[in-house]
């Protein structure tokens, strides 16, 4: 399966509580940090909520 890596590039301060709960599920803590997911609907779902804070690198 492929892989998809996610940089966290926003901070999450003053974002709805929605959109910070799936920073957290994502594994995202700090600014910079790089997770590495599966390319699945459900992480493509999560990373279209929060696009304007995070960064995909394919």
């Amino acid at each position: 399966m492929a892989k998809l890596k996610i940089k966290l590039v926003r901070s999450n301060i003053g974002r709805p509580e929605n959109h910070r709960k799936t920073i957290k599920a994502l594994g995202l803590k700090k600014i910079g940090q790089v997770v590495e997911k599966d390319d699945t609907p459900q992480i493509r779902g999560m990373i279209a909520l929060v696009d304007y804070m995070v960064e995909v690198i394919e």
